[in-house]
């Protein structure tokens, strides 16, 4: 298939750091020509009118106005998540470039790792590895005790797709379920995981025992946690961040664990990805930290570009599409 069969798509590599997944490439070919940023800047003049869409893969290629405008018949750019925060959508939408994103492909194996996030710092699970694989390990110590989950007060801080499916799962460890969201969820939504709204989120935050935080990076979301809120956790709780790194005030953190003022801290995000190799939360023993994990499953990353090439379709055919980004 030639690339006046198909419709072009701009991808920033196949495999590396910022590619798409080789796995996903025959797949992907099915339906367009691809075309990867090496491609495109060795023969821009050829390559600017083949391309109708854009993949990004972990926020690469970078869209800035100078790429835009270098594509005549640009349609659409699809997203491989839900935040969007790495993109202008404004700009975009000035061009006449719709937008989307893959909430429906991302929200189970998200949810999963902030399950996984939770349990590992409540039962200490990383420092008991390096317990057991230590060369001079003879017995664990009676007094290494970690916290018990169920029972205790989840709070949920963003109930999206992604927030609710926590609350299924949480339900299932038999925690009681307190959320704070822009909206309310429906009552029938709140019962079938046993879930109370917050309307503020400082109540939240005194009751929780682990706190975990599930929304999108916005102007209004920068540093939402931040010293003030910290201090109205519980000293015994745990942060759990799976959002985006700057959600939460990094260095109100550090200082946040090393004095006390909250248990642990457990981050599969953080600002920026990675952190510096000598910043101090990369030396707190009461800090887990994974390198952006939540989707990395090999169901979640094709569901996603599935998800992508529905969205992708529909824009070029002139339909619906369904899972459309808006600039607010």
């Amino acid at each position: 298939m030639g690339e006046g069969e198909l419709p072009g798509l701009l991808v920033n590599e196949i495999g590396g750091k910022h590619g798409i997944l080789h796995g996903h490439v025959a797949f992907l070919k099915k339906h367009f020509y691809l075309i990867t940023m090496k491609e495109f800047l060795e023969d821009r003049k050829r390559m600017s009118k083949n391309v109708q869409a854009i993949y990004l893969w972990w926020h690469k290629p970078v869209i800035d106005q100078e790429l835009l405008q270098s594509l005549p018949n640009l349609k659409v750019i699809a997203n491989p998540g839900v935040g969007m925060d790495h993109l202008d959508l404004k700009l975009v939408a000035s061009f006449g470039v719709k937008m989307a994103n893959a909430p429906r492909a991302v929200s189970s194996s998200t949810a999963d790792t902030g399950m996984a996030l939770l349990l590992a710092s409540a039962r200490r699970l990383v420092e008991g590895y390096h317990i057991a694989m230590s060369s001079g390990m003879e017995y664990c110590e009676a007094d290494f005790l970690g916290v018990e989950v169920t029972g205790a007060t989840l709070g949920i801080i963003g109930m999206g797709s992604i927030g609710y499916k926590i609350a299924l799962r949480a339900k299932a460890f038999e925690m009681n379920i307190l959320y704070h969201n822009r909206t309310r969820r429906k009552e029938q939504e709140e019962q079938a995981v046993g879930a109370t709204y917050c309307e503020k989120i400082d109540g939240l935050l005194q009751r929780a025992d682990f706190v975990m935080v599930v929304v999108s990076l916005t102007p209004q979301t920068h540093k939402l946690i931040g010293k003030r809120e910290m201090e109205l956790m519980k000293p015994t709780a745990t942060l759990i961040n799976i959002s985006r790194g700057a959600v939460v005030d990094q260095e109100a953190l550090v200082t946040a664990l090393q004095t006390g003022v909250i248990r642990a801290a457990a981050l599969d995000v953080t600002h920026p990805e990675p952190l510096p190799r000598d910043h101090t939360l990369l030396k707190l023993k009461n800090v887990i930290i994974t390198p952006h994990l939540g989707i990395k499953t090999d169901k979640a990353t094709y569901m996603i570009t599935e998800e992508a090439i529905e969205n992708i379709l529909a824009a070029l055919n002139g339909l619906p599409i369904p899972s459309e980004v808006l600039p607010s």
